[in-house]
């Protein structure tokens, strides 16, 4: 199944952009996005969320390399699927499977079931998003929300 543009960047919203991520590692990174999901009445239970995404880090490393992370997994403690976006200037270490610091965070949340069965090909149109490093340096380079939005619909359009 394929995910079209319009629901990928549906399922960000300015509230869920982090452009200066402020914690010194992994779980400090993973709080501050969680705490913003929270924040934004998505999240039903934020310590659930936590729990669920310290074990899904436990099973391997969401840093897939090039600066990108994208912590991601499915839990009762939120009602649809929904995304952020977190920038770490310095870098934090991740695990990542190339070793290097990760700048870029996109956190990526589902319910255990969901009708339209969107979460998967969502996670394949990020990481494919970020497999240019072209893309990656204009995520660096961000300006704000209106300027993420419009970069993610001309790569994915």
């Amino acid at each position: 199944m394929s995910i079209d543009v319009k629901s990928v960047l549906d399922a960000f919203e300015p509230s869920l952009f982090v452009p200066q991520l402020k914690s010194k590692d992994k779980t400090g990174v993973l709080r501050e996005m969680i705490d913003r999901v929270q924040a934004a009445g998505i999240v039903r239970d934020a310590r659930l969320l936590f729990a669920m995404l310290e074990q899904r880090e436990g099973l391997g490393s969401t840093g897939i390399g090039h600066g990108v992370a994208v912590p991601h997994g499915r839990s009762l403690a939120v009602p649809r699927l929904v995304a952020a976006f977190g920038r770490h200037q310095k870098g934090v270490d991740w695990g990542s499977v190339d070793e290097a610091p990760v700048h870029l965070v996109f956190l990526v949340l589902a319910p255990p079931l969901e009708r339209s069965s969107r979460y998967l090909p969502f996670l394949g149109r990020i990481v494919e998003f970020v497999g240019d490093a072209r893309r990656r340096d204009d995520l660096l380079a961000l300006e704000d929300y209106e300027d993420f939005q419009e970069k993610m619909r001309v790569a994915l359009g």
